[in-house]
């Protein structure tokens, strides 16, 4: 065994595994791998990854078989972020890895678990998922016998925390999410400035998932149909194409190619305008990245205004609409009963649980049980309610 080479022809500005500044826990190197790509197996062996598979995108995990999940949705994104990240001579192994753990701290029920959750813990220093993402890397994966978390490197846990933007900025005092705070006492991820190119793509690849496949999603559950998003800019004119030039295929596949015709059309965009970016600014190196004032990846004005009249769209004719609204009001029903019986009654705990939590209505209690909430599964948290709350249930 010749042991592992690191990826060749990779550029200046990219995030060079030579230079990496390592896991806060030290261990052997692998002669076989990587550090980012055992960053990626570590994040995909990992309980909350698993959970993925049950856990709602848009659509509640048993309305159907064939809506995208988070676990199908961070594939997606990977898929994209990768390719992008190989396109531009960035470091595809933590482009990949930052893509798959992006999702790891998001609740139940999607968006509307998130808001519920953040409301029940509004007192007590509220939620963010992207705080919840590093708390379950850095300390509540409980696998490993030399430390808690994953041990995942410097540039992974920057990622995952910075892929948005700094969370520091000058003039503006706003206290950090928790989980955030706390692990910045023991490691400076820097967070006054940007993450490296690789997170910067991996965040702008789940915008490019997320339209695209709740397009899919929303015209094969017949939420809207291919008429209603005619006038959607650079959707509506895709469509049309497709539509001119296989006139006699089926609707499905008709679908299928629009939609990638569209993915297509946003990461050739991305590609575009962060290359014009990196030549415009000529960067170094990976610190210059993440000094910039502004992100290095990105889309056009074009593409920010036509990812803009998307949302625009999906807003009102799927999120709003009344099937999701009754699934999404299910969902935050679920996520409040849950938390004020959980935060008054710690008892109603499972053991390993009871045993860390701290007095009925505690803070300490209260962050016990928003990571519990955190960690379900949509279909765990309905069994969880209804053990609970159905005097009919049985007790398990």
């Amino acid at each position: 065994m010749t042991g592992w080479l690191p990826p060749r022809d990779l550029a200046p500005y990219a995030t060079h595994e030579q230079s990496s500044r390592g896991r806060l826990y030290e261990e052997p190197e692998s002669a076989t791998r990587g550090c980012y790509q055992r960053d990626r197996d570590r994040i995909i062996h990992s309980e909350a990854f698993r959970r993925l598979a049950y856990k709602t995108q848009v659509f509640v995990n048993h309305e159907g078989d064939f809506f995208r999940t988070r676990l199908t949705h961070s594939l997606e994104v990977a898929q994209i972020a990768r390719s992008i990240c190989r396109y531009l001579k960035l470091n595809e192994d933590l482009g990949e890895a930052l893509a798959l753990a992006h999702d790891l701290g998001h609740p139940p029920f999607g968006h509307a678990g998130e808001d519920a959750l953040q409301e029940m813990m509004a007192p007590f220093g509220g939620f963010d998922h992207n705080a919840q993402s590093l708390h379950v890397i850095t300390r509540a994966e409980a696998r490993y016998v030399g430390w808690d978390g994953l041990n995942l490197t410097w540039e992974t846990l920057e990622g995952v925390v910075k892929h948005n933007g700094p969370l520091v900025h000058e003039g503006i005092d706003r206290p950090l999410p928790r989980s955030t705070a706390v692990y910045a006492e023991l490691q400076d991820l820097e967070l006054h400035t940007h993450a490296g190119a690789e997170a910067q793509i991996a965040a702008v690849a789940d915008d490019i998932a997320y339209n695209n496949h709740d397009i899919d999603d929303g015209l094969r559950a017949g939420i809207f149909t291919i008429k209603d998003i005619a006038d959607v800019p650079l959707v509506g004119p895709i469509f049309a194409d497709v539509a001119r030039e296989f006139p006699d295929a089926d609707e499905s596949r008709l679908i299928h190619e629009a939609v990638r015709r569209l993915i297509g059309a946003m990461a050739n965009d991305l590609i575009e305008e962060t290359a014009r970016r990196i030549s415009d600014l000529k960067p170094g190196d990976v610190a210059d990245i993440r000094q910039f004032d502004k992100p290095v990846a990105g889309f056009s004005e074009a593409m920010r205004e036509n990812d803009a009249a998307i949302k625009g769209f999906l807003f009102p004719n799927m999120y709003r609409h009344y099937k999701l609204n009754r699934m999404t009001s299910k969902g935050r029903r679920v996520v409040r009963d849950l938390f004020q019986l959980l935060l008054a009654e710690p008892e109603c705990l499972p053991t390993d649980w009871r045993a860390r939590a701290g007095a009925p209505n505690s803070e300490q209690t209260a962050w016990l049980v928003g990571d519990y909430i955190a960690g379900m599964t949509d279909r765990f948290a309905l069994d969880e309610h209804r053990r609970l709350f159905d005097l009919q249930a049985r007790i398990s």
